[in-house]
């Protein structure tokens, strides 16, 4: 359990090297992770925050943080909250992307403990995008 942990804290923290870390990632990867997965798995970090990355720094540390307080984990909230205010996230900002996670959450509960039939459920949010 203490290993599976491990590898999720990390994967959580995978992108807390765009937040002007530097090259040398820190040392809880280090003592973390792996030895012979952690470059491919700094390099597959390096990727979404690339040339080629659509979401800008601020969006991508928001959405990790929503996502780190429905884990829940301590660690990914502390160093998500930081690299979103880094990144130049508000109070408001983090507060909407906290209670945005917190109501996907609610939806889902609700959703799949009534065994709500996915079929129908497809067809209603089609039908609320439709073209009118």
């Amino acid at each position: 359990m203490k290993r599976i942990i491990m590898v999720i804290l990390v994967m959580a923290f995978a992108l807390v090297a765009s937040t002007g870390l530097g090259q040398e990632p820190p040392k809880f990867y280090k003592d973390t992770y792996p030895e012979h997965a952690l470059k491919s798995r700094l390099e597959a970090e390096s990727v979404l925050k690339g040339k080629g990355a659509t979401l800008d720094a601020k969006t991508r540390e928001l959405i990790a943080l929503g996502v780190a307080a429905q884990i829940p984990c301590s660690y990914c909230v502390y160093a998500h909250d930081k690299n979103a205010r880094a990144a130049g996230a508000t109070e408001a900002e983090i507060r909407e992307a906290v209670a945005t996670a917190a109501h996907v959450r609610h939806w889902s509960t609700v959703l799949n403990g009534m065994a709500y039939d996915f079929e129908t459920f497809k067809a209603e949010v089609d039908e609320m995008h439709a073209p009118k």
